[in-house]
């Protein structure tokens, strides 16, 4: 059995993490639980990632220094994973000594070897604060729209990307000066050198370890279009400082070395140890076993890395390219685990706003952690972004974690306790339901083996809910005095069964399932490096149908929720606890937040009517496309939308398309929206599109293509009146209080398919992407 060395994206350090931040840190906790319980060698590294702007900007808005405010935040964060139970063999910091060293290590590696160049931009500079000034900390005037709170990366009001030196009247984010245009150098590793190295690793990693199609798929997108050299320094103070001439006053770029902490943090754990006395420890037996006395004659070390989707190309492009350009032969990834995000309710997260529950909230709920751990795991967004509601987590809360698995674990144990005074009674084994429990426990562990922890979980209630039917169907009730041995039969296998169910779902629940235990009298293996080994079941003891004898006093341990306090959460995280704080932002600003009014999004269930009655979408064929010369960004398109008379609109393409991409082009529009003039020219309508990152990282737009669709041709919901009458004027709000979205690759609403001349709507790259 290959060891296992496992790692959790590292967490940013400013600020507190929500349930979806903390997915990652969890599922690194299921995956690492189930390898020591299994037998396997295992290692489990998380920590903060404490270096890079946004550490430093808000250590300077809270006036104080990044190393206090690091302090600060690793202190919630442990906090917070210690009350999940998350078992890291260690979470540590990258602020430490051993971050600085192998990464100034590893930088030196690749200098020598000729991989490191320098290279000369521009960017904005604050002299006040005295800091070159990233993107996101630069604030400004839309050049698009004229939103006076554009940031530099993009504005929020018309969604256009941004360059910050293209702002009107630029702030610096921290202090409100206006900074100035200077020239700075930075260092940047040549990715394309390396090209030819990472295709032959790539391509034998991939097939071992499984990887994703998504993932495949990135990276091999970044390197058939041509791996581009990336920066790997910032003007900065906080951070690791470039051991290069010239470079004094500047540190690596926080992406360069967040990675590196991985082997830092292991470092940081041996040192530890070592110095504690308690045991030895190499770390270059897990990163370097070629070079480490300790590893010789053990098995080879298979890493298994759990990250969100948007960190897929650092960690099988970026991250793998910085040790191939090493001359040591690190381990490198073998599989990684990649989730799709988790959103809250009707949007996203957001902790200035009160929107959502962070770890902190959750601490306070009163709702066990393992409630927690169940919804997140049952949930987990492994193929497409799932959204959290307190109305799902009540009925998956009630329904499955309660209604199956707490009832056939109360109500058999329950049967002991008060038919048979505590003692399981003896009985043959049920050879047709272990038939049917094996077969589950073997695919379950088989998912595992593989990190899918969604599937695993759910044929783990798959077996609970083949046993309460068997329960149900047995009426042990009746059977207990009509025909005793066949409650006692239902009883004793049910009880070994639910044993099974422990030792399973114990990475997910680990204290529940430590309860449920202690009613037997027994407990369930426990270990991590550097601890003694609690003793207990473990997975080779899945099956085996003797051992047991008593069941002790039992209680609930989760409660249901009910209507009334699922609305008193949704009312708590909703945001209302911060209109107080709002009304303090001063009339003036009070007027123009009004006027620039996000628009109301409907109800969900309300949606698809409101569609089907007002919005009037449209195929129509670009016929003529020129840049409007008062826009910069904008393009006047002439469409024939087959009433005859040619249809004119813009759209704020020019940055993301070529005139040659949309020319010719059966597209999708909001054909009843009222028109409105844009830099001197009326546009009569919308073209929707959907947006996505390409492998580099770079924002892209997709448009919706009808190919097949004549120009003319109704756009409507699956089941709809394709002659249905709309309303023939709509305004801008009433068209966005509908959601369109992408959604694995189908245009949708509401649940249910746009469809043009009988065929859905699809993209091709823009698959999970909101629609405008």
């Amino acid at each position: 059995m290959n060891r296992r060395l496992i790692t959790a994206a590292l967490p940013y350090v400013n600020n507190i993490p929500h349930l979806g931040n903390i997915i990652q840190s969890l599922s690194g906790d299921v995956f690492a639980r189930f390898c020591r319980n299994r037998g396997y060698d295992t290692l489990y590294i998380c920590g903060v990632d404490e270096y890079g702007t946004a550490t430093e900007t808000k250590a300077l808005e809270e006036k104080t220094e990044p190393r206090a405010l690091c302090d600060h935040y690793y202190g919630e964060h442990t906090k917070i994973y210690e009350w999940f139970h998350i078992n890291f063999d260690k979470f540590g910091r990258t602020s430490n000594e051993q971050c600085t060293e192998i990464t100034q290590a590893l930088f030196n590696d690749l200098d020598k070897a000729g991989l490191i160049h320098e290279h000369v931009n521009k960017q904005l500079f604050c002299p006040h604060c005295n800091m070159f000034l990233a993107d996101r900390y630069v604030d400004g005037t839309c050049p698009k729209c004229g939103y006076e709170k554009a940031r530099g990366d993009q504005c929020d009001k018309c969604g256009s990307l941004l360059d910050p030196i293209e702002l009107k009247e630029p702030r610096c984010h921290t202090c409100g000066s206006t900074p100035e245009v200077r020239e700075t150098k930075h260092l940047y590793i040549d990715l394309p050198a390396m090209s030819e190295k990472l295709n032959a690793w790539m391509d034998k990693a991939s097939v071992e370890g499984r990887w994703s199609d998504n993932a495949i798929n990135m990276t091999k997108a970044w390197i058939r279009d041509g791996l581009q050299e990336r920066a790997i320094t910032r003007d900065l103070k906080w951070g690791i400082p470039v051991p290069k001439a010239g470079y004094e006053n500047k540190v690596f770029y926080v992406w360069f070395n967040a990675p590196i902490g991985y082997l830092s943090i292991t470092k940081q754990l041996a040192d530890e140890l070592v110095k504690a006395g308690k045991q030895s420890f190499d770390w270059k037996s897990w990163w370097l076993p070629s070079e480490s006395e300790e590893a010789k004659g053990k098995e080879k070390v298979d890493l298994f890395q759990f990250i969100g989707k948007d960190n897929i190309p650092f960690h099988t492009v970026v991250f793998p390219c910085t040790m191939l350009g090493s001359p040591h032969d690190w381990t490198k990834l073998h599989h990684m685990s990649s989730t799709e995000f988790l959103n809250y309710e009707d949007g996203k997260f957001s902790k200035s706003l009160g929107i959502g529950v962070f770890g902190s909230d959750a601490i306070e709920s009163g709702i066990p952690a393992d409630a927690w751990r169940f919804y997140i795991f049952y949930n987990r967004p492994e193929k497409q972004d799932y959204q959290f509601t307190w109305k799902d987590f009540m009925e998956k809360l009630n329904g499955e974690l309660i209604g199956n698995l707490g009832n056939l674990v109360n109500r058999t144990l329950l049967f002991v306790t008060k038919y048979y005074d505590g003692k399981i009674p003896d009985a043959p084994v049920d050879e047709e339901l272990w038939k049917q429990v094996r077969e589950l426990e073997a695919k379950a562990t088989e998912s595992l083996e593989w990190a899918d922890l969604k599937d695993a979980f759910h044929t783990m209630f798959d077996i609970a809910d083949i046993c309460n039917k068997k329960f149900q169907a047995t009426e042990p009730w009746k059977a207990r005095t009509e025909n005793p041995s066949v409650a006692e039969s239902l009883i004793h296998n049910l009880c070994y069964v639910i044993k099974d169910l422990m030792i399973m779902m114990n990475p997910y629940m680990p204290q529940y399932t430590q309860k449920i235990m202690s009613y037997f009298g027994k407990s369930i293996q426990e270990s991590k490096v550097g601890m003694e080994t609690k003793p207990g079941y473990t997975w080779a003891d899945l099956g085996v149908t003797e051992g047991l004898s008593i069941v002790g006093p039992t209680e609930v341990y989760f409660k249901p929720m009910d209507q009334k306090t699922m609305l008193a959460f949704r009312e708590k995280f909703g945001g209302k606890q911060n209109k107080d704080a709002a009304k303090g932002e001063g009339k003036k600003e009070k007027k123009a937040d009004k006027k620039k009014a996000e628009p109301v999004v409907l109800p969900v269930d309300q949606q698809a009517d409101f569609f089907n009655k007002n919005i009037e979408l449209t195929v129509a064929k670009i016929v003529d496309v020129k840049p409007n010369p008062e826009g910069e960004k904008l393009y006047i398109e002439t469409l024939d939308d087959g009433s005859g008379t040619p249809r004119t609109i813009q759209s704020g393409l020019r940055m993301y398309l070529k005139e040659s991409d949309l020319l010719g082009k059966h597209v999708i529009i909001a054909a009843n929206l009222a028109p409105r003039t844009m830099r001197g020219v009326e546009s009569r309508g919308m073209l929707l599109a959907g947006d996505y990152k390409d492998a580099d990282g770079k924002d892209c737009v997709e448009v919706l293509d009808a190919s097949w669709a004549a120009p003319g041709t109704k756009v409507v919901l699956e089941g709809a009146d394709v002659n249905a009458t709309k309303k023939e004027q709509i305004t801008g709000d009433e068209f966005f209080a509908v959601q369109i979205a992408a959604k694995d690759g189908v245009v949708q609403i509401a649940g249910k398919k746009l469809l043009a001349d009988g065929k859905e709507i699809k993209t091709e790259k823009a698959l999970n992407s909101e629609i405008g």
